[in-house]
């Protein structure tokens, strides 16, 4: 009956197991996928110190210009362009990405994919 709610705790679920196995430090922090129906968000988190060293996302004026939808896979490359373009910014290169417990598909691969191409590694 509550299909979205199941499928929301089993991506939580998913989540938790990768993030036993993902930890971000200072010199090689985690990026972090969320996907809403409308919106995809990236974070670069430092877990030791627990802060966000940079952000990006489908609602930033940059990547809503000229877009026909920001839940689609072009907002997805260009939410990862920006991401790469801030952590280069800060002098980050290296990362390690965190899916959010989505499968690498779509949106998610992406977004990963355009910040490779950026510079970032992982």
């Amino acid at each position: 009956m509550y299909h979205r709610q199941d499928k929301n705790k089993a991506r939580k679920r998913r989540h938790l197991r990768v993030r036993n196995k993902v930890f971000g430090t200072s010199e090689r922090p985690r990026l972090n996928v969320y996907r809403s129906l409308k919106h995809i968000y990236a974070q670069l988190i430092d877990d030791e110190a627990g802060v966000t060293l940079a952000a990006a996302s489908s609602l930033e004026p940059s990547v809503r210009e000229g877009a026909k939808s920001c839940g689609n896979q072009d907002a997805a490359r260009k939410v990862g362009a920006l991401i790469a373009q801030k952590a280069a910014a800060k002098g980050i290169k290296k990362v390690v990405f965190d899916r959010g417990g989505y499968l690498y598909h779509g949106r998610v691969k992406a977004l990963a994919e355009s910040a490779r191409e950026g510079g970032l590694e992982f």
